[in-house]
């Protein structure tokens, strides 16, 4: 049973069992996270954890077995009793992107400057003058491509980045609301990543989920140990930490360099029309050794 094809039947048993990810998770005794990891692809449940979820499904639907996950996407649709025009997407939940073999075979080569703990610094969209952190890690999942998981006040985003030239494309979603996150980061060409900067495309969190544009900071904090167990722990202590930076906490450079002027006014003076990162002021860059375990 290949990973996406798992994930597109997990995705159409939740469906025809009207199940939140929330209330597997709970009758699982799992984190909710680990039943977005598997939607997305990233990893699939170990052998206890597939009997778990076998008997979850079976104690709704009686005849469910577990050789049922074997079965091709009609046959696991029948055994579930799902509508004959509710099958698994033939695209599983992955996304069909175009130079999607280019951007493996770039990720073969440059996941490791990328992998680690990180935190992001970017403007509160809330509080005007003030500074948000994002943390979480970046690592490579079972598609071979490179997962991102950041958390903030209690809102978790899973994606992946994708290397393309020399720039990293950022793809993320919001599990619990379904809000979704786009970057573009400049790249470095070093052995290990310090830090990258980018533009972020997001909503915020008000009524109306008003769209942002913004300038953003990611800072690694340090490698992975090469245990997942404790790399999860690990991801769990910094996604609970304050998402609000302490006034005075963020240097003047970075400051500076995430609050720039752009549009009209700022272009009569000879600034710029849009807000831009181009690599002349970028301030990405990296190391040129590779950290233990990174």
């Amino acid at each position: 049973m290949e990973t996406d094809s798992f994930a597109a039947k997990l995705e159409l048993a939740l469906k025809v069992l009207s199940m939140s990810r929330s209330r597997m998770a709970s009758e699982l005794g799992v984190d909710k996270s680990v039943i977005g990891r598997w939607l997305a692809g990233q990893v699939k449940p170990s052998p206890h954890n597939l009997e778990r979820l076998t008997a979850v499904i079976a104690a709704r639907r009686a005849s469910f077995i577990m050789l049922d996950w074997d079965r091709d996407p009609a046959g696991f649709g029948a055994a579930l009793g799902a509508p004959s025009d509710v099958r698994p997407s033939r695209f599983g939940t992955g996304l069909p992107l175009p130079l999607l073999d280019q951007i493996a075979d770039l990720t073969d080569r440059r996941a490791t400057a990328y992998e680690g703990f990180f935190e992001t610094t970017r403007p509160s969209a809330l509080m005007p003058g003030r500074y948000l952190h994002d943390r979480g890690m970046v690592r490579r999942d079972a598609s071979g491509l490179m997962a991102y998981r950041m958390g903030i006040g209690g809102t978790e985003y899973e994606g992946w980045l994708l290397p393309v030239q020399n720039q990293i494309i950022c793809i993320a979603t919001d599990l619990t609301s379904g809000a979704m996150a786009f970057g573009i980061f400049n790249g470095v060409s070093q052995p290990t990543v310090d830090l990258i900067d980018g533009i972020t495309l997001s909503t915020a969190l008000d009524p109306g989920r008003t769209i942002i544009a913004a300038p953003i900071v990611l800072r690694r904090l340090g490698p992975l140990s090469g245990d997942d167990e404790a790399d999860e722990a690990r991801y769990r202590e910094l996604i609970a930490g304050p998402p609000l930076a302490p006034e005075g906490s963020v240097p003047q450079t970075i400051q500076d360099h995430l609050s720039r002027d752009f549009g009209p006014g700022e272009m009569a003076r000879g600034g710029e029309w849009m807000m831009t990162l181009g690599l002349a002021r970028s301030i990405a860059r990296g190391v040129q050794f590779s950290e233990g375990g990174g």
